[in-house]
């Protein structure tokens, strides 16, 4: 039995961006709030990534997608939760 492997669609390269430079976030906070405030972060850079990309709807953005492009802008791949995120931020930049 043969599976038909589907692909995504040829995405258009993202364009250099940018960035501001990074800050060393404020040591004697606890572990979840650097946690969070990374999963933040990460949410951030990829939700602005997909925008880019034309992805300008949650519903755009599955967890399939939202990974391709955190390997296309290196970024590690992200959880389920950080997908949730990006999918949160997308539709509030949407209702903006």
């Amino acid at each position: 039995m043969a599976v038909a492997a589907t692909t995504l669609p040829d995405l258009p390269e993202l364009p250099a961006l940018a960035t501001l430079p990074k800050k060393p976030m404020p040591a004697g906070r606890p572990r979840g709030w650097y946690e969070a405030q990374n999963r933040q972060l990460k949410a951030m850079r990829l939700a602005i990534a997909l925008l880019h990309t034309g992805v300008y709807r949650p519903e755009q953005a599955s967890n399939r997608r939202i990974r391709a492009t955190a390997v296309r802008i290196g970024v590690h791949l992200p959880s389920d939760t950080t997908c949730r995120a990006v999918r949160s931020l997308i539709h509030d930049a949407a209702n903006y």
